[in-house]
């Protein structure tokens, strides 16, 4: 028979808001039994991918309006203690400098993850946290007193007993880091209401012939999400990538949050000027380029292929001698530069995903104490919960709030 490992508490998942909690826990009370068991080789694997291997770890501008789902409006009081600034120097007096840039970013002054990764484990060790890593749990049970975890790991099995669970595992983004369905698993056979996870924060899939033209180029410009009766859901200006079926980059990651099949995203390539501005400009280039291919024409302006991509949308043979263009052609060309169109297919999948939507619903949770309030002493955190963020520290930021009042309360 297998030995009993018990505890005080157990978070499932050693991720950012499950070692916060662990650790603000333990720093509660140290004469608590604390443990944390991880699927993978490591704890925080998913941490050390975030913000391009920087770790954005939170945002100057924290607020509920960066949110989408559920416990949106719950939030509010969570990031009325929390705000970036605070959570800047939360991490300060674990040992970690951290600066932010222009955009509100915050980052380790060292620009490397791994920095934000060392602290925390540090402290999980200095504290005398348990972990046990590569664990497979295969079931969880409620019983009078606690709760009883039945896991393995490629040698032996195991049985944890706890008085208080904490569900942190995360979502099913990035499976490659070990992202997986299980926490919406575990709460619905507590009896939670869930929604279903699906990708947010990653590329969006268009239908374009022109996406031929423009794999592999970026453009900085405006990008607008259209739905149903053209109405403007929301808009984001930066970076905007194109691959051989989407559209991705920091803006439209920032769109997936709301994008559904048949929306619209429209891109203003050069959102500094009108349209009228632009035949100036497009008039100006006909006289300069009279008696060159209209291939030309935007030479000066956009990259080769995007001016070949605008021309194909406007109906204009790249052959075409310039000072040949009628006025309606020219029109046509500053509308395409203005608002050139795709039509939302779909998202791509979990492997692209930086998050995900859906989770646990907000309703079913104690924003003041993270705890169920269909199941005592048990306590959710992170991915787990229907909430989602904008990109630029903002999930990071409400998982390290959430794994922080969690652990308050064990």
């Amino acid at each position: 028979m297998e030995k009993k490992h018990i505890y005080d508490a157990i978070i499932i998942g050693g991720g950012a808001s499950g070692l916060l909690c662990a650790i603000t826990a333990k720093k509660h009370d140290r004469s608590k039994k604390i443990a944390i068991i991880e699927k993978n080789d490591r704890l925080g694997k998913k941490l050390m991918s975030t913000g391009n291997g920087r770790c954005n770890l939170t945002n100057h501008c924290i607020s509920p309006d960066k949110y989408v789902g559920s416990f949106k409006k719950q939030s509010e009081k969570i990031f009325e203690r929390f705000s970036g600034d605070e959570m800047a120097n939360i991490f300060k007096d674990l040992g970690l400098l951290s600066f932010h840039d222009n955009e509100g970013r915050y980052y380790p002054i060292s620009k490397h993850a791994a920095s934000v990764l060392d602290v925390l484990r540090l402290q999980v060790e200095t504290l005398g946290i348990d972990v046990f890593t590569e664990q497979n749990v295969n079931s969880i049970k409620k019983f009078s007193n606690g709760f009883k975890i039945s896991s393995d790991d490629s040698e032996k099995k195991y049985d944890f007993i706890c008085n208080k669970l904490v569900i942190a595992n995360g979502s099913k983004a990035a499976p490659k880091l070990g992202g997986n369905a299980s926490a919406i698993d575990y709460l619905k056979n507590f009896g939670h209401k869930v929604v279903s996870f699906s990708p947010a924060l990653c590329p969006v899939k268009v239908k374009s012939d022109v996406l031929k033209i423009l794999k592999g180029l970026r453009v900085t410009g405006k990008a607008q999400l259209y739905g149903e009766h053209g109405r403007l859901i929301k808009e984001e200006t930066g970076e905007i990538q194109f691959t051989e079926n989407s559209l991705s980059g920091i803006c439209v990651f920032n769109l997936s949050l709301f994008a559904k099949p048949n929306d619209k995203i429209v891109l203003d390539l050069l959102p500094d000027y009108s349209e009228n501005e632009l035949i100036k400009i497009i008039r100006q280039h006909i006289s300069l380029f009279s008696d060159l291919p209209c291939e030309q024409l935007l030479t000066g302006i956009f990259q080769k292929r995007i001016g070949q991509a605008i021309l194909k949308i406007s109906r204009v043979d790249l052959s075409k001698i310039c000072s040949k263009l009628s006025k309606d052609e020219v029109s046509g060309i500053c509308k395409t530069i203005k608002s050139m169109s795709f039509t939302v297919s779909g998202k791509e999948d979990f492997s692209h995903a930086q998050c995900a939507l859906g989770g646990v619903l907000g309703k079913e949770i104690d924003e003041n104490t993270m705890m169920s309030k269909i199941v005592k002493n048990l306590f959710v955190c992170g991915e787990a919960i229907d909430i989602c963020g904008e990109c630029g520290g903002f999930n990071l930021h409400f998982a390290f709030a959430g794994g922080i009042i969690a652990g308050e309360n064990l």
